[in-house]
């Protein structure tokens, strides 16, 4: 190989004295080009005090994965100087500029595969880079908790608290939102009150202040009701209308597959046929809105609001629910969203359909925090939001299901991280 050539790898790669290029191996059929990559100094300065003209004791052979070079991937490899130092009396490994110390990638193929994996799932990131996705979830993991001890969460005012599963049902993770910054601050595993302490402790570490959160928008769990009286004694409760709505929902499938499930011969003679498709249409078209209904689905809901069936009385109080928080968000008064929200909850108290009226008393014992989350309609729609990148977060962990992976993928995504390597692809400019 050429001295021009070898010099041009050493632009290419970006190195300075002493490190150069030595050798360049190109082996088309393994698709694979390996740099040899030199120290021209015979003396250095010590790594560990700093003393200056130490002579080198030894070297050891490393190797790192780097960036593709056209079609072929790429090898570093390096005898490493290692300085016996007269000042200190250490032996110690220079480190080289090219990658972080113990890391078997350099910053450069690090960088890039984070950006991969802010918008891909983490396995088919690994399969475009030609690595094992394990690899990447401990770059990740690294990264993430760099990142996070570099970041000040002073100011934080409004959060939303919320709750998702790992798996179906289990292994559940607390996550906590800023709601005015619109970022991820907290995903701990578990959902006690414990997890809200935990969060109280990771904002004072990280220079916010407990006592200035003054509003958190959440679900109606009382462990997390407990954790904020014990944690974030200025804040105030609201909750948010998509875990309200969530709860009509559930009251009138409730309603709906006791009835079905006692009267479904009925129901499909008066629909017009013997088979499970009628009853189909009644579940997605009471699910859904009016807006999204198909041709068979309002057929179905146009039948059920002419029956005397208890399923039409639990839609139309689900609705009704959905036009007091559109009344709200129209209006935004407080009085006449606690207005409508009373006749609400009368109308369900008398409905005579067992889950509504259980649910009439839950909102009715948590009134004023109900009331609070139907007019602050910044928090309903953003942890609405999150909710969905949370989905997303999940899938992308799916390729190695730890709660610490998820984690660290949610974090990555969501929390708008500044300390985190730049993709080698970024232009210098906006770097």
């Amino acid at each position: 190989m050429s001295a021009g050539i070898e010099a041009l790898f050493t632009s290419a790669l970006g190195l300075r004295p002493p490190w150069l290029v030595q050798d360049v191996k190109l082996d088309t059929g393994k698709r694979r080009i390996d740099f040899e990559i030199g120290c021209g100094e015979a003396r250095l300065s010590c790594p560990a005090c700093g003393t200056v003209e130490q002579p080198i004791h030894d070297r050891l052979r490393r190797s790192w994965r780097h960036l593709d070079f056209f079609q072929f991937e790429a090898w570093l490899h390096c005898e490493v100087p290692r300085v016996a130092c007269s000042g200190c009396g250490k032996t110690t490994q220079v480190a080289v500029p090219w990658a972080r110390p113990g890391s078997g990638f350099t910053a450069a193929f690090e960088a890039l595969a984070l950006a991969l994996c802010r918008d891909l799932p983490v396995r088919q990131a690994a399969e475009l880079l030609r690595c094992a996705d394990k690899q990447l979830w401990r770059r990740i993991e690294f990264y993430v908790q760099q990142a996070r001890a570099l970041e000040t969460l002073a100011g934080v005012q409004i959060v939303g608290i919320d709750e998702t599963s790992l798996r179906r049902g289990q292994h559940y993770i607390t996550v906590v939102h800023d709601l005015d910054a619109k970022r991820l601050l907290f995903a701990n595993e578990g959902r006690d009150h414990q997890t809200v302490v935990e969060f109280a402790q990771d904002l004072r570490a990280h220079g916010g202040d407990p006592a200035e959160v003054r509003h958190v928008c959440m679900d109606m769990s009382a462990a997390y009701a407990k954790g904020v009286g014990l944690a974030l004694p200025q804040a105030q409760i609201s909750y948010d209308r998509f875990h309200v709505v969530s709860m009509a929902i559930e009251a009138m499938d409730q309603v709906r597959r006791q009835e079905m499930a006692q009267e479904a011969h009925a129901v499909r003679s008066a629909l017009g046929a013997d088979d499970r498709r009628p009853l189909k249409q009644l579940l997605w078209g009471m699910r859904r809105n009016p807006q999204g209904w198909s041709r068979r689905q309002l057929d179905a809901m146009h039948w059920l609001q002419r029956s005397a069936l208890k399923s039409a009385r639990a839609w139309r109080l689900k609705m009704a629910l959905r036009e007091v928080y559109a009344a709200a968000r129209a209006h935004n008064s407080v009085g006449q969203a606690a207005a409508d929200l009373r006749a609400w909850l009368s109308w369900a108290r008398r409905c005579r359909l067992e889950p509504f009226k259980k649910l009439a008393t839950t909102l009715k014992e948590r009134f004023e925090a109900v009331v609070r989350g139907m007019v602050d309609h910044r928090s309903n729609a953003f942890v609405e939001a999150m909710n969905g990148l949370l989905q997303q977060a999940k899938r992308a962990a799916r390729g190695f299901r730890t709660s610490r992976n998820f984690i660290a993928i949610a974090y990555l995504r969501m929390s708008k991280l500044k300390h985190l390597p730049v993709s080698p692809f970024v232009p210098a400019a906006t770097k």
